[in-house]
C-alpha cells in the first residue's frame, strides 16, 4: 500500500480509501465489518463515511452507516483507522436532516458532529468534510449555471470559525470540502488566510474516465494550494466495470436496484465505456482495474475512494494498486477522451 500526507497535516492516508455508503442498505453490518477487516489487512487505513449514509438516503436509515463503522471501531485500536465523515449541507430533499435547514452554522455543525461522534463511538474524527456547498451552485452533475444569491448562506469565515472550535476541542483533526467548485475552494482558502482560521486540506469530488471535469478548474487549485483530491465514484457507479454494457442490468447491482442513479448511464457514455473496455482487453486488464489504476496515476490525487458490495469486488479494487499503465495504453485512453470528453459530468 502507498501512503501520502493529508494536505499539510501529519496524517498519513492510504492511496486507496474504503467507501462505506452501501452499508445499511446494500450491505449488512457483518458484511461491512468483513470489508473493514480485509481492507485493513491489505494496508488501507482511510475510511470514508457521512452522516447522510447509507445511499439512497432515507429518514429511516440515516446514520446507519456511521453506526456500523462505530460498532467496528469500538472493538479496534482507534489508531488503525483514519476516519473521514461529512456533515450535510442544506437540501430540501433531506427534510429529516435538521428539518431541511442544514446550513453550516456553528449550532448545526456542533449538533451534526456530536451525533456523528456518538454513532461512530469515537472521541474524534480525523477528517470532517462539508458534504456540499451552503449556497446555490452546481454539484451532483448539475449542468448550466444560473446565478442565484441566497441571503441565508452562511459566510465562509463563520463556518471555518465553527470548525476551528471543534478542532481546538480535539473533536476534529482536519477539515475538507466535498462537491465544491474551484471558486468555492479558493474562497475557503482565502478566508482561512485572512481570518487566521483552519485551512481545508482536501476536496472530495467525482473523478473517473467518464467525468474528468475536475481537471478543468479544480486540479490547478489542488496543485497550487495543496488541497488534494479524494476521488469518489472512480468506477462511475460501477459502469466502468463494464457490467452494464449492451443494456445489461445484473441482479442486485446498484443501477438495477436504483434506476434513478442515471448520471453514468447516458447514451454518450456507452460508446466511451465500450472503447475503454477494448483497450483493457487488448492489454489483458479488467476494465475495473484499468479505470481505478488511471485515477491512481493522477498527480492531484490524495486518495481514491473505492466501494464494493462483495469481497470479490473489494479484492479486485485493491489489487488495482499493483496495475501499472504504460505510456502506449495511457495514450489510447487519452485518444478516447479527446473523441468523447466527459460524457457524464
Amino acid at each position: 500500500m502507498l501512503y501520502t500526507p493529508l494536505g499539510n497535516t501529519d496524517i498519513q492516508v492510504s492511496k486507496l480509501c474504503l467507501g462505506t455508503m452501501t452499508w445499511g442498505e446494500q450491505n449488512t453490518q457483518a458484511e461491512g465489518h468483513h470489508q473493514l477487516d480485509y481492507a485493513i489487512e491489505r494496508g488501507i487505513n482511510f475510511i470514508d463515511t457521512a452522516e447522510m449514509y447509507p445511499v439512497p438516503p432515507k429518514a429511516e436509515t440515516q446514520g446507519e452507516t456511521e453506526k456500523i463503522l462505530g460498532n467496528w471501531l469500538r472493538h479496534t485500536s482507534r489508531d488503525k483507522a483514519v476516519v473521514a465523515s461529512k456533515t450535510s449541507g442544506p437540501a430540501i430533499w433531506l427534510p429529516w436532516m435538521r428539518e431541511g435547514n442544514s446550513r453550516f452554522t456553528e449550532k448545526n455543525i456542533t449538533d451534526a458532529l456530536e451525533a456523528s461522534l456518538k454513532r461512530l463511538q469515537t472521541e474524534y474524527i480525523d477528517l470532517y468534510q462539508l458534504h456540499w456547498p451552503d449556497r446555490p451552485t452546481n454539484y451532483f452533475g448539475e449542468l448550466g449555471y444560473f446565478h442565484k444569491q441566497d441571503p441565508d448562506t452562511t459566510p465562509i469565515h463563520e463556518t471555518l470559525a465553527a470548525l476551528k472550535k471543534q478542532i481546538d476541542a480535539g473533536k476534529i483533526r482536519a477539515i475538507g470540502l466535498s462537491n465544491e467548485t474551484p471558486w468555492g475552494m479558493m474562497k475557503f482558502i482565502e478566508a482561512a488566510q485572512y481570518h487566521d482560521l483552519p485551512r481545508m486540506v482536501s476536496i472530495q469530488n467525482p473523478y473517473n474516465l467518464l467525468n474528468r471535469v475536475f481537471e478543468i478548474g479544480h486540479a490547478e487549485v489542488s496543485h497550487q494550494e495543496g488541497v488534494g483530491l479524494l476521488a469518489y465514484s472512480p468506477l462511475a457507479f460501477g459502469v466502468l466495470s463494464g457490467k452494464y454494457l449492451n443494456g445489461q442490468r445484473p441482479a442486485g447491482s446498484r443501477i438495477t436496484r436504483f434506476s434513478h442513479f442515471d448520471r453514468y448511464t447516458k447514451l454518450e457514455a456507452e460508446g466511451a465505456v465500450a472503447s475503454y473496455k477494448a483497450i483493457a482487453d487488448e492489454h489483458g486488464l479488467s476494465l475495473t482495474q484499468m479505470s481505478l489504476a488511471y485515477v491512481n496515476t493522477r498527480g492531484f490525487l490524495t486518495s481514491n475512494i473505492i466501494g464494493a458490495t462483495n469481497q470479490e469486488q473489494l479484492k479486485e479494487n485493491i489489487d488495482s494498486l499493483d496495475v501499472k499503465l504504460d505510456k502506449k495504453l495511457l495514450q489510447k485512453i487519452e485518444a478516447v477522451h479527446q473523441h468523447n470528453s466527459n460524457p457524464c459530468p
